[in-house]
């Protein structure tokens, strides 16, 4: 049965949503105040994320915890006066990464990016952007051999538990693989079935155009004037209002704005970062995860894009440069970057859950509400997967994947 839905948010996500719906017949409107990718989608390290089975844990050991107090990586940052907004949240995250816990979170976690590649795929092959899409892997560097090993130990355990496919570099072999490595490094694990994407900003605008030619419908509006009818939902639009008799929020970080007036009180954070493109310099084939330091180098269109870790800080706090600058100091001891491409450093928030997974499925309380958010990290590895289930849900389709533990029912338990 064919049905109207409107989709809030065009980032990876959401477009990817609106692809599946239109793929099934419905009538779609995807509904942004920007165009498709231009927020979060657009800031990522452009890796689609096939190894990344075990979602990113709060860090427990104590070593750990004082580097990150004392800000010795790039990997954190943190502003204290947000501190006290996101404690509650992290607090949750912190008892979910523990033992008890993690490892059926994980299983969950592992079953969706299970099906990454496969479900980007034909979605890459409509939208005609075989140009942007690298399918090499990518590599985690390591500066030090005692890192490498303990790490190489557990990418093996993973590996074998999940069936991926890893190589271990030297330092000579990772040296003739990245000629533009300036420095001899301990060496590296090559992830080999992830994907790398040149440009995610436009990636996610080439399936909102597959979605276009599909019969679905973009439109500039504002998601917080979303309101319940008798029949649906209704947002007002540049063009006037609009109305269908379902609504998918994949608004990413701004999810939790929307729906807490609404009643929902669900444990939700945000994660900032930032990027910057450099040019003049010899590029690295593959983008490199600097494990020691917590940066993401990455070959992209408009340069080499260097791509911070986590900022716990307020989503609308002015940007802190400090968190970049350190990313782009470790950086150049690496690769030679002259010269900055943007005048100012991108800066985006990841919307994160307290236990880790996506909020994917019908909302409790709101007949014809869907959600579809709280990817973290992943949201433009799980885009179409994420959206392909959603899709399924709402036109009572088998799904792809049990969609029990992605339910935002479960935070009525205490998850």
């Amino acid at each position: 049965m064919s049905r109207s839905v409107l989709v809030l948010g065009a980032g990876m996500v959401g477009t990817c949503t609106a692809v599946h719906l239109a793929m099934r017949g419905h009538a779609v409107v995807l509904v942004d105040r920007r165009a498709p990718g231009r927020e979060t989608s657009y800031g990522n390290a452009g890796i689609i994320q096939r190894e990344a089975v075990a979602p990113y844990a709060f860090p427990r050991s104590i070593a750990k915890l004082a580097g990150v107090a004392l800000k010795r990586g790039a990997d954190v940052n943190y502003h204290l006066g947000a501190l006290p907004h996101v404690a509650a949240g992290l607090a949750r995250y912190w008892r979910n990464s523990g033992a008890g816990r993690y490892p059926t979170i994980a299983e969950a976690y592992a079953r969706l990016i299970a099906h990454a590649t496969d479900e980007h795929a034909p979605l890459v092959a409509a939208a005609g952007a075989d140009d942007l899409v690298r399918r090499e892997g990518y590599l985690h560097i390591f500066r030090d051999a005692a890192s490498m090993d303990l790490a190489a130990a557990e990418a093996q355990a993973l590996s074998n538990r999940h069936g991926l496919r890893t190589d271990l570099l030297d330092g000579a072999a990772l040296a003739a693989a990245e000629p533009a490595l300036r420095t001899r490094l301990a060496g590296a694990i090559h992830w080999r079935d992830p994907w790398s994407v040149s440009d995610p900003g436009e990636l996610v605008a080439r399936y909102a155009a597959h979605f276009q030619r599909l019969g679905g419908t973009l439109a500039e509006g504002d998601a917080s004037t979303l309101r319940q009818t008798a029949t649906g939902w209704a947002v007002r639009t540049v063009d006037g209002p609009l109305e269908a008799e379902h609504a998918v929020v994949a608004l990413g970080p701004w999810a939790d704005a929307l729906l807490r007036p609404m009643g929902y009180r669900l444990p939700l954070f945000v994660k900032r970062g930032y990027h910057r493109h450099y040019r003049g310099g010899a590029a690295p084939r593959l983008p490199l995860y600097d494990v020691g330091r917590g940066l993401v180098i990455a070959p992209m269109q408009r340069g080499v894009r260097i791509t911070t870790g986590a900022e716990f800080a307020k989503q609308d706090a002015p940007a802190t440069p400090w968190q970049l600058g350190r990313a782009e100091a470790h950086a150049r001891e690496l690769l030679e970057l002259p010269e900055p491409v943007e005048a100012q450093p991108w800066l985006g928030a990841r919307p994160c859950t307290a236990d880790m997974k996506p909020v994917i499925g019908p909302a409790p309380r709101h007949r014809g509400l869907w959600f579809n958010f709280g990817h973290a990290h992943q949201g433009f590895t799980l885009g179409p997967v994420s959206g392909r289930l959603l899709a399924e849900l709402i036109g009572g389709e088998a799904p792809v994947v049990d969609p029990a533990p992605y339910s935002a029912r479960r935070f009525l338990h205490g998850a």
